[in-house]
């Protein structure tokens, strides 16, 4: 005899992704699907891009037609929550980049993206303390209602022992964005012997700042999984030294894969990391330089960096991710299952 589902039905309510490819939470709630066999969730994806304000209403309107017993809007399309029955919604928030911005549009933008949608759902869960605390000074709702999932690293990424080149490593940034440090980076690296593996689009500040610190690089645009699975694994260390961060993804990566990682202070990247990187002042380039040179002259300090990090990897296996998801479903629904 077929056993009766525990709950009507669970809605992943997805952003639909621009064609570049914006796929990370679609990844991370697929994930957690295939992990929760038992729970009935069907995925939904939204009509249109949030572009505009036409298409955002309709994209409320179709998440409001769609609702589950349990509705969870997945994250980046947080406006989605605002016809949705409060009492059977989730929410994923991510972090609160660009929540500081400044003028009239920064207050509406505050507004459809964090304020209402956090009041139009009894959960929300985020990927860690850092993005919580963030959450709550931008919401004002209350901390109990929100849940630290993290994120579930890939299980492609398994050890795969290196021996250290400290006489040229191979130093592998992912993201080009802003916030990742870039420029400072360049600077730090000044008059070390190295080539530095950067995954992402540069744009002319940054290769400026290449060129003028005479940094020897690589530029790699779209790759697959498996092909920034493969230079993690070319790599000799891992660096990212960002300014903010929600999470930090590559810090796990390269913990699992056995390298070095170096990253930065603050937000939620020592949150992150725990005792598995180098951290450094992501604002001081003598801070940076130092924490590299640390990794490349001191071979004891790297062996403990790569036991650490793979111990620390192990906080963020899919199971245990799934199982908070499942967590935050039971407490909407009451079911509980053996």
């Amino acid at each position: 005899i077929r056993k009766s589902s525990p709950v009507h039905s669970i809605v992943h309510y997805h952003r639909k992704p621009r064609l570049t490819g914006n796929y990370s939470l679609e990844a991370i709630f697929h994930d957690v699907r295939q992990r929760l066999p038992e729970w009935p969730i069907k995925q939904v994806v939204a009509p249109c891009l949030s572009n505009g304000l036409w298409r955002r209403v309709q994209i409320i309107l179709h998440a409001w037609w769609h609702q589950g017993d349990v509705t969870h809007v997945t994250g980046d399309i947080n406006f989605a929550t605002l016809l949705l029955r409060k009492r059977t919604t989730v929410l994923t928030i991510l972090d609160c980049i660009d929540a500081d911005r400044p003028g009239c549009s920064g207050w509406i933008y505050r507004k459809l993206w964090f304020g209402w949608p956090a009041r139009r759902a009894a959960l929300i869960t985020t990927i860690s303390e850092a993005s919580k605390l963030d959450i709550v000074k931008y919401t004002g709702c209350d901390p109990q209602n929100i849940v630290v999932t993290g994120v579930a690293i890939s299980q492609s990424y398994q050890f795969y022992p290196k021996e250290f080149d400290s006489k040229r490593p191979v130093i592998l940034q992912i993201g080009t964005a802003p916030n990742k440090n870039i420029e400072r980076l360049a600077e730090a690296l000044q008059r070390i012997n190295c080539k530095l593996v950067i995954v992402g689009v540069l744009n002319d500040s940054q290769r400026a700042a290449l060129a003028c610190f005479r940094i020897i690089f690589e530029e790699h645009q779209r790759l697959s999984k498996a092909q920034l699975l493969e230079k993690y694994i070319e790599s000799d260390m891992v660096s990212f030294v960002s300014t903010f961060e929600g999470f930090g993804m590559p810090i796990l990566e390269g913990n699992a894969v056995g390298r070095p990682v170096i990253t930065g202070n603050c937000t939620s990247m020592p949150e992150v990391a725990g005792d598995a990187a180098c951290l450094v002042d992501p604002y001081s380039v003598a801070s940076i330089r130092a924490g590299i040179q640390q990794i490349i002259e001191d071979p004891v300090y790297r062996d403990i960096l790569i036991t650490r990090g793979l111990k620390n990897a192990k906080r963020f296996d899919p199971d245990v991710i799934a199982q908070k998801y499942l967590g935050v479903y039971q407490r909407l629904t009451k079911v509980k299952l053996p």
